[in-house]
């Protein structure tokens, strides 16, 4: 079956070839002219006729949610390949044409990561978990100067899935192994595609007309939405970023030390301004309610957009501020001393890199962030985050979980004997290492049995069988 499957690859990717080949009569570049496709699209052929083929066949062969998730795959490799054959038979075009040929795999990929969190139940979680987390990988197309590394980052965000599929299925079916080094492989060879044929970018021709928006998108294939409207233009009268907070926070404080003094500020009222003394005053106000109408709709003015603050990385005296990173893979601090500090806040599907000793690390309202650190030396705190997963590569003495939902911490063999405090938090794990270089992972206890043993109360973790 598997076999039959990788053939019907194969043919899918010959018809591929004529349809670019027939197709290409009005592109006016070089494989318009020579009827030819080129030389980088045929080596894109052999990659889809090879491990994605691989991938697909025994995808099928597992069947259920896998088979489905690797047709969105296939579909979003296809999507790519019609890119490239744009690519070879164009000159690049402006930013926002780009964008719209870029829409069809950008939906794809959107709609691989979506049926991976409809499926959170799934028995292959893990699998759906590997290819969601890598899928971004394809993005490659517009990511300069060093599109290669960027998908070598995303095949490592999968590595923590494809390990624990290895560890479920090593010694009860080898399918579920070959396909995961089928699943590997296709980063592996797509990164050596990349460093032969688009170093530094995607290559497009030097000849032929300016690729058009309507060129990238495959046949029959809706043409993508027109761009929304621009971000309204920010108001530089007011503040924003990590600093407003702190601004309302001293001048709380401020009022707060005025001790008595603080009354000083209100407004006096007369007795003739007083409506339980003048009783004139409700007749001119109109009948007053009479109480609050629980759960009552509460009239809102119309929502303003909302804005898309800065991304930040800078050190500002002892703290280096990672702020806003969206979907920024690659973020290396490298440049530390002991005495410095790192808060990283509202840092989205996001990787951070911390080399060096530094004193702590505050993770502040994270979703989906990676990081990974060398030695902390006082602690690091993971507050109102979820989805993030934390890997020490040297000491920690103390790690602090505190209302996230979600948090893998991978230990190192020099940090065994961290502490490791949480509170308020769900979805916690601890991975130590063996001696295999696999990891043993650990739930943290979330459900706990408290008692009166007669003079103090006695707490203890509890385990729901289920």
């Amino acid at each position: 079956m598997a076999e039959l499957a990788g053939l019907v690859q194969r043919l899918e990717v010959a018809v591929g070839r004529l349809e670019s080949m027939s197709s290409s009569g009005g592109g006016g570049g070089p494989a318009a002219v020579s009827g030819v496709v080129s030389v980088y699209v045929e080596a894109y052929d052999n990659l889809l006729a090879g491990p994605v083929a691989q991938y697909t066949a025994l995808s099928q062969k597992i069947g259920g949610d896998v088979q489905k998730h690797a047709e969105l795959i296939k579909q979003a490799f296809s999507y790519q390949r019609q890119l490239l054959v744009t690519a070879s038979n164009s000159q690049k075009p402006s930013d926002s044409a780009l964008t719209s040929l870029l829409a069809p795999v950008s939906k794809v990929i959107q709609e691989v990561q979506a049926f991976r969190e409809k499926n959170r139940s799934s028995p292959l979680f893990n699998h759906l978990s590997a290819v969601s987390e890598s899928v971004p990988a394809l993005g490659w197309v517009a990511i300069a100067p060093k599109p290669g590394p960027y998908v070598k980052e995303m095949q490592d965000a999968a590595m923590f899935y494809t390990n624990r599929v290895l560890k479920d299925f090593k010694e009860k079916d080898k399918m579920h192994v070959e396909w995961v080094n089928a699943y590997v492989s296709i980063w592996t060879e797509l990164q050596a595609y990349i460093k032969q044929h688009h170093t530094t970018g995607l290559s497009w021709s030097k000849t032929g007309q300016v690729a058009s928006a309507s060129g990238g998108a495959p046949r029959g294939a809706p043409a993508p939405p027109p761009p929304g409207p621009p971000p309204p233009p920010m108001d530089l009268g007011k503040s924003s970023g990590g600093d407003s907070g702190a601004t309302t926070h001293n001048a709380l404080f401020a009022s707060i030390n005025k001790g008595a003094d603080i009354t000083k500020g209100l407004k006096h009222v007369s007795d003739d301004q007083k409506t339980h003394k003048n009783p004139g005053l409700k007749a001119q106000g109109g009948p007053l309610p009479s109480g609050p109408k629980p759960f009552a709709a509460r009239p809102t003015a119309a929502a303003s957009p909302a804005r898309t603050l800065p991304p930040v990385l800078e050190l500002d005296g002892k703290k280096w501020k990672v702020e806003n990173q969206e979907g920024a893979h690659g973020l290396v601090i490298s440049d530390t001393e002991l005495k410095q500090v790192v808060y990283a806040f509202k840092c989205n599907n996001s990787t951070l890199q911390v080399k060096g000793k530094i004193n702590s690390i505050i993770l502040d309202n994270c979703k989906k962030l990676g990081l990974v650190f060398d030695d902390v030396v006082g602690i690091i705190e993971v507050i109102n985050c979820k989805d993030v997963k934390v890997q020490v590569m040297g000491k920690v003495p103390t790690i602090s979980i505190n209302k996230t939902d979600g948090c893998h911490v991978y230990l190192s063999k020099d940090s065994l004997s961290c502490e490791i405090i949480s509170a308020k938090s769900s979805e916690m794990n601890v991975l130590v290492p063996k001696k295999d270089g696999e990891y043993t992972e650990i739930p943290v206890p979330e459900q706990f049995k408290t008692v009166w043993d007669g003079s103090k109360l006695v707490t203890t973790a509890t385990e729901i069988a289920g």
